[in-house]
């Protein structure tokens, strides 16, 4: 039996009066998913647990199998991981994002934050701008790393682990109530909108009619995570499928192979059809029994507020991923259950992460369940399955 999970980022949301009182999910064209929803096992499950912060981190934690209450340690240490920051045991690693701030307001504390991606700033971009934050702000103790696209890393060497307002969080408020208390980091924030705004990536993004990347925001606190070997705890052997580094991360900590696959990007229009062909692969060719799969689109287009993008991202997720690794397997003659199901919702009315339990689909090739005719937030509340501790959904998965 070969396993996959096809984890669609912050798909889940509310019904929307613009779609007639449908979440985008149920307006979607998803015939794939339709299909195998006749057959399969669907349900709700609760990946955020009660009193912990709403994030991928948490969620996907839970998804992959590993109780976020006793492994979660930050959001960024999982990404340092990933990039190959080297943390001490004191040390503590804070997420960088580039943001777009306002700029017609005098003081930086009366600035609203306009876009927490800049656009989704490329990577190559990004890591100029990153580049000219090291020359002008690092100091004994404080280190940058270059990640992916806005998110990148300052790691402080015998650190504290303080509270950290996420930045899609407060799109379009003031941001003086949510700085950092820490003069240091304050200071290094309002410094670096001085660096970066007149930076000539940032004109030139101006004049393209792109948002800049004008200010640096901390957020995501954490120390060296301690994850269990994936492997030996499931017997199975795992492979992660992503273009965001916090998944990257998790897969490190937990020691399963990260798969790249060229033109992933973690944005609208990622490489959808490559992801599929690398997870075909690496279940039929590569020894794989396990792989994940990472869609950061939905999350990306619900902190957008886009409902149209949320739309086509979960049709192209549907089309290029869902349907063609279903197919691909069965014509390979391979045994495998396939879950899918968002890690969070991430509501377009909102803009950010909530807590929510989210609608599952589990697909068994060699059973037929009793499922239903759509998958979705609706018919996954309508079947009266809730599984409320989310890192339960990997023995559920592997039939534990």
């Amino acid at each position: 039996m070969k396993y996959v999970v096809i984890l669609c980022d912050g798909m889940a949301d509310e019904p929307l009066e613009e779609l007639e009182g449908k979440t985008p999910l149920e307006a979607a064209h998803t015939p794939n998913m339709d299909r195998l929803a006749k057959t399969s096992e669907i349900g709700m499950v609760r990946t955020v647990p009660e009193g912990m912060a709403p994030g991928s981190d948490t969620a996907n934690l839970s998804v992959i199998g590993y109780d976020p209450r006793k492994y979660y340690s930050g959001r960024s240490p999982l990404e340092a991981l990933s990039i190959g920051a080297q943390m001490g045991e004191k040390d503590v690693s804070f997420r960088c994002n580039l943001v777009t701030l306002s700029e017609e307001e005098e003081a930086y504390e009366d600035r609203r934050i306009l876009d927490h991606s800049s656009g989704e700033i490329p990577t190559e971009d990004a890591a100029v701008l990153i580049d000219a934050l090291k020359k002008e702000l690092e100091r004994d103790g404080y280190r940058f790393y270059v990640g992916t696209s806005y998110r990148h890393l300052l790691i402080q060497k015998d650190g504290k682990v303080t509270e950290l307002t996420a930045p899609h969080d407060i799109l379009t408020k003031r941001i003086g109530e949510y700085l950092p208390e820490d003069p240091v980091l304050r200071d290094m924030m309002i410094r670096s909108y001085e660096i970066l705004k007149d930076h000539p990536i940032n004109v030139k993004r101006r004049q393209e009619g792109k948002n800049p990347a004008n200010s640096a925001w901390f957020w995501g606190a954490g120390t060296r995570p301690a994850l269990t070997s994936f492997e030996e705890k499931n017997r199975v052997k795992g492979a992660m499928i992503s273009a965001v580094d916090l998944l990257k991360g998790i897969a490190v900590g937990a020691g399963m192979h990260n798969i790249t696959v060229e033109g992933a990007n973690g944005g609208l229009h990622t490489n959808y059809a490559g992801k599929g062909k690398a997870a075909v692969k690496a279940l039929t060719e590569e020894g794989f029994d396990f792989v994940y799969v990472h869609i950061e689109a939905p999350d990306e287009m619900g902190h957008q507020g886009s409902a149209p993008d949320k739309i086509q991202a979960i049709e192209s997720i549907d089309s290029q991923v869902i349907g063609p690794v279903a197919d691909a397997l069965k014509e390979a003659g391979v045994d495998f259950r396939m879950l899918v199901l968002p890690d969070h919702p991430t509501p377009v009315r909102v803009r950010t992460h909530v807590s929510d339990p989210v609608p599952y689909m589990l697909y068994d090739s060699t059973k037929e369940a009793a499922g239903k005719e759509t998958y979705c937030e609706r018919t996954g509340r309508e079947t009266g399955v809730v599984i409320a501790e989310g890192y339960r959904m990997m023995d559920h998965l592997l039939g534990k």
